[in-house]
């Protein structure tokens, strides 16, 4: 059984070389290294944000919502460790797919991105070249104050 164990983790390596140093041999067993840990990276299942290509592969039934702003569902999201992915429909209509097994964590994810969200709007101003239209408006409304000058009595008198 042991001997099963350790065939099964054996590793073959050929290099070719015309003189084999400790430097050339490190940077083969990187490259060894690198490769197995791309091939475990490829099994494993990806999580949190990723392509709907991605997420319909997991092979779990999928649900999707209609989403404004991505950027800010994101942040939100990475706190509640689900997995989603966006679908760009418009320029400014995205759908957001998940995976129908975690509707409960997207439904608390969703409450929370949409308190962020009318939180957001509530607070934003107004952009600096609205703001200056509104001033020139403003000042248009205003009637325009005509300086008065005067002379000053002169003495004849010098």
């Amino acid at each position: 059984m042991i001997d099963e164990d350790v065939s099964r983790r054996t590793i073959a390596v050929s290099i070719k070389a015309s003189k084999l140093t400790a430097r050339g041999l490190a940077y083969v067993l990187q490259a060894v290294g690198r490769k197995i840990a791309k091939h475990h990276r490829a099994k494993q299942t990806p999580h949190g944000r990723q392509t709907v290509g991605q997420l319909m592969g997991h092979g779990a039934a999928t649900n999707s919502i209609e989403v404004e702003a991505p950027a800010l569902f994101d942040r939100v999201a990475r706190k509640w460790n689900v997995d989603y992915a966006f679908y760009q429909v418009a320029p400014d209509k995205h759908l957001l797919f998940f995976k129908a097994g975690q509707a409960d964590a997207i439904t608390a994810c969703f409450s929370e991105y949409s308190k962020r969200l009318l939180k957001r709007t509530k607070s934003a101003k107004a952009p600096i070249r609205e703001q200056i239209k509104e001033a020139a408006a403003e000042a248009a409304r205003q009637p325009a104050q005509k300086l008065e000058r005067t002379k000053e009595a002169v003495h004849e008198d010098r």
